[in-house]
């Protein structure tokens, strides 16, 4: 397009000689003059930021809480700086006009204020933003009109009025109600989601501005938004509910698959939110990379059930057994007998709740404490704490907790349901005969997915089998830095006496005798480090999208990373691919979750009607009541059907006809055709996935192969309508 001229004053706006109307300066003057300031402000920001990034990083904060907040700071300030970096001017979204106001409201990604404390941006999450979203012509939320602004490289190539009431007509330069949204449907697509928060609809911030108690279920079928309202919907709870942050636990996103997160993967920083996780189910196991899809359906549903889930508690409770027998510890001074009743007392003392292999050392505490107390009225010549450590060292004692309370590893735990049988019968007796024959095989550690959510139970409910060792080894660690400290400080002390108090101060000298800080002065860089799994917990609130594919196994990995039970749900029963017959209401009720209130999304605005034309017969073949939802734009291009011959010549001709874009191939097997297919750009351009991998994802094109092979039944079905309802511009289906 060739740029309109106009005169230099009139930046940020670059209108083409089509919108040469809309470059009036009466529109746009004060636009530009808003934008000028913004521009100082944002400036005078970033110094701001940095100088104050600087001066933190040069705190000097070596210990304990100051050193933490130091970081938490420097985490905080960095973030904010990434952000404002991502974005000049295009920082605003566009501006709303109140009835009852004079001075426009701009709506940003972030909010801005300028120096004077006159706000010039308000954050897109905030109350005052709302209207902006949230208007309609049945509900205009007091507003008069609305604009929203089209940026390319920083400059305003376009821009849209919506006028709410008579006057505001004769003042607009776009009338069309739509105008903004459908503009941005059309548009080619990137291997990265696209930036659509300027243009989300009502419909879709009602439920990303819901509160965050209990469980949200996003309700919605294909192009309906629901990954755009989970997405932003993350990023609106963690601005408006102080109880998510993350000093409380923060945000757990969870994918579908690899591919989705890679998708989506700028979204959140780009809304200024960098610290949220984000995984698939399967990453929150780290057997997953050698895991293999389950052979047998029967086996993967035996697995899946909640019972077998249940089974790793009983499975546990072998291994928390108190010893039958009385116990003789013999010492130096006197010979002390743990009975069996004390022994019960002991292994009954860990916290409810607290990880078995954690919780050794409770029961090792409590032995102690035990024979300690038992032997204070026989044992004159040493105190109570040597003799505790006299008895830490005692051999035969350890021994025999360490049989009755072992440390377990979480695959033994698991291997060991699989490749014995007695240990399976007595943790699931629900299991029937040739259930135990099903489940039985060799190779204890031959993971599949379905084992995953049981390696998940078994690993929270163990806990780190290092954790006792490292615990021994860092207590050793700081009574060395201790009594490292303790000379270094009688030293001092020594040279104070010699050479007059004065030379270090009364104080100083005085100080130096109490423990609490010879604690301080302990290096911390000396003791050993915790190696932390960041995707373990608990988080104070988990998305999840897609979320009709979670088994009831896996839905448990989940609970109990969230025991506020705080959950946004997004997905859509007809795309389960093994079927999902009950309501969601139903579904969640019974894994755990009642009470959860049901958003719908009815509108679809990604697929064209003629692509939903054909997937929708394709899916009610299967599911008669699935609820498809209603295109609201047509494309103009009807859906293609040719051989699969054809591949190659559809794939080039669409490469040729279009410089931008991004296609994918649905194919069951490729056999190796894409190197031969496709050029240096293709191959930047143009995806090649197996069914089950596009859901979540759009494409201008898609090329479905061979539908058939995709196979019968709910999940073929369901494989089909997925993948044909990823286009957004065209779809060709291959055949034969």
């Amino acid at each position: 397009m060739t740029p309109h001229r106009q005169p230099q004053d009139t930046a940020p706006f670059a209108l083409d000689d089509a919108h040469a109307a809309k470059a009036d300066p009466a529109l746009i003057d004060t636009d530009r003059d808003h934008f000028r300031a913004i521009g100082a402000s944002l400036e005078q920001a970033i110094a701001e930021l940095e100088s104050s990034l600087a001066a933190t990083r040069r705190a000097t904060a070596r210990h304990g809480t100051a050193a933490l907040e130091r970081d938490q700071e420097v985490h905080r300030l960095s973030a904010r700086l990434r952000a404002l970096h991502r974005y000049d001017l295009d920082l605003c979204l566009g501006r709303i006009v109140h009835a009852d106001r004079v001075e426009p409201t701009y709506v940003g990604r972030f909010g801005l204020a300028a120096p004077d404390g006159r706000r010039l941006l308000v954050d897109w999450r905030s109350p005052a933003a709302e209207p902006f979203f949230a208007a309609t012509h049945a509900h205009p939320q007091g507003l008069v009109s609305r604009r929203r602004y089209r940026w390319v490289d920083g400059r305003i190539v376009d821009y849209w009025d919506e006028a709410f009431t008579e006057e505001a007509l004769s003042h607009t330069a776009a009338l069309d109600d739509q105008s903004a949204f459908i503009a941005t449907l059309g548009g080619s697509r990137t291997p990265r989601m696209r930036d659509v928060l300027g243009t989300i609809q009502a419909d879709q911030d009602e439920i990303v501005r819901a509160g965050s108690q209990g469980a949200l279920v996003v309700d919605g079928g294909p192009g309906t938004g629901k990954t755009v309202v989970a997405l932003h919907r993350t990023a609106y709870l963690l601005y408006a509910d102080p109880r998510l942050g993350h000093r409380s636990g923060g945000v757990l996103f969870v994918g579908p698959h690899e591919p989705y997160l890679a998708y989506v993967g700028d979204v959140l920083p780009s809304l200024g939110e960098e610290g949220v996780r984000t995984c698939t189910v399967r990453d929150l196991v780290p057997e997953a990379p050698a895991a293999r899809p389950e052979d047998d359906d029967r086996v993967a549903a035996l697995k899946a059930d909640l019972r077998m889930v249940a089974a790793i508690e009983p499975a546990v409770a072998i291994y928390e057994e108190p010893p039958a027998e009385s116990y003789l510890v013999e010492t130096p001074w006197a010979d002390v007998r743990i009975t069996v009743a004390e022994w019960a007392e002991a292994f009954d003392s860990p916290d409810p709740g607290t990880p078995h292999n954690l919780a050794r050392d409770d029961v090792w505490d409590a032995v102690l404490t035990i024979l300690v107390d038992k032997s204070a009225d026989v044992v004159e010549d040493i105190s109570p704490d040597q003799l505790r450590s006299v008895l830490d060292r005692h051999a035969g004692l350890r021994d025999v907790v360490d049989r009755a309370w072992p440390l377990v590893e979480h695959t033994d735990l698991v291997g060991d349901l699989w490749t014995v049988p007695a240990y399976l019968r007595h943790c699931a007796p629900w299991l029937e005969p040739d259930d135990l024959r099903a489940l039985r095989r060799s190779d204890p550690e031959a993971w599949t997915y379905a084992d995953l959510p049981l390696l998940d139970a078994a690993r929270l409910r163990l806990g780190d089998p290092e954790a006792s060792r490292r615990r021994r080894r860092t207590e050793a660690a700081e009574a060395r830095e201790r009594a490292r400290m303790g000379e270094v400080i009688d030293d001092l002390r020594t040279t104070a006496r010699e050479g007059g108090a004065d030379d270090f101060g009364d104080g100083l000298v005085s100080m130096l005798v109490h423990d609490d800080l010879r604690t301080a002065l302990v290096d911390e860089g000396a003791l050993p480090a915790a190696d932390l799994d960041g995707l373990a917990g608990p988080f104070a609130h988990v998305v999840v999208d897609e979320a009709q594919e979670l088994t009831d196994a896996e839905w448990q990995m989940l609970l109990r990373r969230c025991p506020s039970r705080s959950f946004t749900i997004v997905g859509d029963r007809a795309q389960a691919r093994h079927g999902f017959t009950e309501s969601w209401t139903e579904r969640l009720a019974r894994i755990g979750l009642p009470d959860a209130t049901v958003a719908p999304l009815t509108i679809n605005y990604r697929t064209p009607a003629e692509v939903m034309a054909e997937a929708e017969p394709v899916i009610r073949a299967a599911l008669p009541g699935a609820n498809v939802p209603t295109s609201i734009r047509e494309s103009g291009i009807p859906v293609r059907h040719c051989p699969v011959a054809d591949l190659e010549v559809v794939l080039r001709t669409w490469l040729d006809e279009h410089v931008e874009g991004t296609a994918v191939v649905v194919e069951r097997s490729r056999d190796g055709r894409q190197g031969a297919i496709l050029d240096q750009r293709g191959l930047d351009r143009v995806r090649w996935l197996a069914p089950e991998l596009v859901k979540g994802l759009e494409f201008d094109l898609v090329v479905v192969v061979d539908p058939d092979s995709f196979g019968g039944g709910v999940a073929g079905a369901v494989d089909r309508y997925v993948a044909m309802t990823r286009a957004t511009q065209r779809l060709v289906v291959l055949s034969g």
